[in-house]
């Protein structure tokens, strides 16, 4: 075959090649028009018509401005109609392709607050007397700061529902978290998480709650007791860990409380009070070098986040050498 006609067939292979590539690229004019209606449609309030031709146009290869208008316009109508599961679906679509957008961001925060307040609406309509119902307003009350009465409500959950996992927990929870608490506020809290434990003897953020609540008081052997065992309940805790390893310094036992404070670490490697807690205790160990190494560690957090000093959260005291 003629070298000329071999080049001008290869041309025309190439040339059809990149004809079909473009015909799954590129969206033809009828399907160009049919996406500028559905538009159209979406901002006009009729999403019944528009959704479906949206959904079309968010087929994968497609023009990716297309994709991402297509999308949130998609949301939008999804949540008009009532219709969560595609919402989320596109949200999720737009995420992974738009990560750092800041519009996406955003409507997927409105997105998830509205899903939210749609469920608690739900809830409070076909289940308004059942414990969960319950459990949504005290917290509603106790965003307010309308303290007393979210704890008229959890005291009113534990008495219909003793039993219930997690009630006692969240009543424990929030007379913690009262402002201006009173003097037996820590007698309380620790009262409703013992009854937790009793329901729920697994639930290890219980466990750990009553062990601050211990370490606090200096009541150390118990505090070590509740984080030892939240620490078993849930290897990924890392401040249950961090606080058996600070009660463990306090009763000066620094060697024991390495192994615990280098749970920590590696489980919360950005928090400077691990950090500065195992600098301690290896140097209370007699390893000055590894001490080293964690002090400045959390010198250069403590200046990345513009801290005072290594004094944060529960650090140990200063023991002699």
């Amino acid at each position: 075959m003629p070298r000329f006609l071999v080049t001008a067939l290869v041309f025309l292979f190439i040339s059809a090649l990149a004809s079909t590539q473009r015909s799954k690229t590129a969206p033809s004019p009828a399907s160009s028009v049919a996406f500028e209606r559905a538009l159209r449609l979406a901002q006009s309030g009729r999403c019944e018509e528009a959704l479906p031709v949206l959904k079309k146009s968010l087929l994968p290869g497609g023009d990716r401005d297309v994709r991402r208008t297509a999308g949130l316009a998609g949301i939008r109508c999804a949540m008009v109609l009532n219709q969560s599961d595609p919402a989320v679906e596109l949200l999720r679509m737009l995420n992974r392709e738009f990560p750092r957008d800041p519009e996406i961001l955003y409507v997927t925060t409105h997105t998830f607050s509205d899903l939210s307040s749609r469920a608690a609406q739900q809830l409070a309509t076909f289940a308004p007397n059942s414990f969960q119902a319950q459990e949504l307003r005290a917290e509603s009350l106790e965003v307010q700061g309308k303290w007393d009465q979210a704890a008229r409500e959890y005291q009113a959950i534990l008495q219909q529902n003793p039993r219930e996992p997690g009630a006692p927990g969240e009543s424990g929870r929030q007379v913690l978290s009262k402002p201006n608490p009173p003097p037996t506020v820590a007698d309380d809290a620790k009262k409703e998480f013992q009854q937790e434990l009793e329901i729920d003897p697994n639930n290890a953020g219980a466990e750990y709650v009553l062990g601050e609540l211990a370490r606090q008081a200096q009541q150390l052997d118990e505090a070590i007791q509740h984080f030892s065992r939240a620490a078993k309940l849930d290897a990924g805790f890392g401040d249950a860990f961090l606080g058996l390893g600070s009660s463990l310094m306090s009763q000066r036992k620094f060697s024991e409380a390495v192994p615990p404070l280098e749970t920590a670490v590696k489980l919360e490697p950005q928090n400077p009070v691990a950090h500065y807690n195992l600098a301690m205790a290896y140097a209370r160990s007699g390893r000055k070098e590894a001490a080293d190494k964690e002090f400045a560690l959390h010198r250069e957090m403590m200046q990345k986040s513009g801290g005072p000093g290594a004094d944060q959260g529960s650090t140990p005291p200063e023991a002699p050498q």
